[in-house]
This record gives structure tokens, sequence and C-alpha cells, in this order.
């Protein structure tokens, strides 16, 4: 029979270590957003690193590891379809989530379904902008859950 020690990795203050914490990589041009975003999942005891574009995800991406990235569909320079197809192909097996707060200014034609056309290059999850932190974090931890389970030794779950 095994005793739990109640260790379980965190501090007295119930703060994780920083190797501890999933981290997230966030790409979007809009500085607000990825402020919003990163404050949020800060303090929800994720490591955060900001991109501010398609080839800054890639650098990103290059020269660090990360359990979950978070991309926006629509940039400049490199498109974030684009950048979804790359980052799907160079990092398989960590989770992406697309998100877009496209509209479109004549409501009478029918509109591509952009978020659709992310889960098929491979974003695992999408977000219509503006989502509710709650929304964020739920589907963050769904993404998290899913890739531990296929990958044990390599996602951590916060």
């Amino acid at each position: 029979m095994q005793h739990d020690s109640g260790f379980s990795g965190q501090s007295k203050h119930n703060t994780p270590r920083r190797e501890d914490m999933a981290r997230v990589l966030v790409v979007d041009d809009d500085p607000m957003v990825c402020m919003a975003i990163e404050i949020y999942l800060e303090r929800h005891h994720f490591q955060v690193a900001i991109a501010d574009g398609g080839e800054a995800g890639l650098r990103a991406l290059e020269s660090d590891a990360f359990d979950l990235m978070i991309v926006d569909i629509f940039m400049p320079h490199m498109r974030g379809f684009e950048s979804i197809r790359i980052f799907h192909e160079r990092a398989p097996n960590i989770p992406l989530i697309a998100m877009s707060g496209y509209a479109f200014a004549n409501l009478n034609t029918p509109a591509p379904d952009f978020l659709r056309m992310a889960l098929e290059l491979g974003a695992s999850r999408c977000l219509r902008k503006p989502f509710t932190p709650a929304a964020l974090l739920t589907v963050i931890n769904e993404c998290l859950s899913e890739a531990r389970a296929h990958h044990p030794n390599k996602v951590q779950l916060r």
C-alpha cells in the first residue's frame, strides 16, 4: 500500500513551481489580446510566451518547448491559416487552439467557416473572439488533458 506524503510539488502557498507550470505560446498581432490572455493565464499558473505574428511564433517554437499554442487565424504577413498548418507540421503533438474575431461586412452572403478550416489544418480547438476567460481556461484544460492522455511523458496538466 502506498502512502500519500501530501507533497504535490507546490510551495506552501499552493503556487506551482515554475518548472511544473504548463507553457503556453500565444501568437496574435493584437497586443491587447495578448496582454489579456497573458495576465489571465499567469494568474492561473501558466507560463506564457507572446509572439506578435506567425514568424515570431515559429521562432519561439524553434527556440523553446511549449505544452500548448493559441494562434489567431487572421494576422498580417504570415496568415494564421499558414501559421496553423506550419505549427502543426513542426509540432504535431502540441495542441493548438485557433481563435478568430473576423466579421464580414456583408452579412447577406454565406461566410466561409474559418474556424472549421483551422480544425482541418490541425487545430485541436477553436475559439471565436470575443470569448470569456472561463471559456479559454476550459478549452486549454481540455486540450492539455487530451494531450497528456496521448503523450503522458510530454505534457503537464494544470
